[in-house]
């Protein structure tokens, strides 16, 4: 009689390799806040189908998002949009909040932007610039969003993110404090970053 002996290892593994993730669809993603499940005060995104926790929001964090609210809907008004925290969907999959979203002049009532409106995307980040590196900006960069910027509060720099090609973007470029960065879109828009980072 031959017997084989199973360790817990090759368990674990087998037990990984049958389960699968349940992901979320948009509207589920919905259905849920509708059901009570998710609710108003949820810091949450939909990443991939799946529902991701956001981190909260610190003082220099909410200091910068507030300035940057201020300098472009002061700039761009009449020209754009100006959403902040709000959604954006960018598939059945992902519908992201970053935290300006610059988008193009229309009726958002029946339904948040989707790529085709959106101008510029700024995520502000202290401490998850790991993450919206490696997560959030592959995202942005597979539905096509033209510009993305990320506010590096740790280095006090601005790095602008263009060019999108598949999960990246081949135009990267770092604006360090002294300089100024313009959107691609409106190229007139002088933003010093030491009026975006604070200090």
């Amino acid at each position: 009689m031959t017997t084989t002996q199973t360790t817990a290892t090759q368990l674990r593994s087998t037990d990984a390799d049958a389960a699968t993730r349940r992901r979320f669809t948009v509207a589920e993603y919905y259905a849920m806040a509708d059901a009570g499940i998710l609710t108003a005060d949820d810091r949450v995104e939909l990443l991939d189908g799946e529902i991701i926790q956001m981190a909260p929001i610190g003082n220099r964090h909410a200091f910068c998002v507030d300035g940057l609210n201020e300098m472009l809907v002061l700039a761009l008004a009449g020209r754009a949009l100006v959403r902040v925290q709000n959604p954006v969907r960018l598939d059945d999959g992902n519908e992201m909040q970053p935290d300006i979203a610059v988008v193009r002049r229309r009726s958002y009532a029946a339904g948040h932007p989707n790529p085709a409106d959106v101008l510029l995307l700024i995520e502000v980040s202290d401490t998850t610039v790991g993450f919206d590196r490696g997560v959030k900006l592959p995202r942005y960069a597979r539905a096509g969003i033209p510009e993305v910027w990320l506010a590096n509060l740790s280095a006090r720099r601005i790095e602008a993110y263009t060019e999108p090609a598949g999960d990246a973007c081949a135009s990267v470029r770092c604006f360090e404090m002294g300089s100024s960065v313009s959107p691609q879109s409106f190229p007139d828009l002088m933003l010093p970053v030491a009026r975006i980072i604070p200090a």
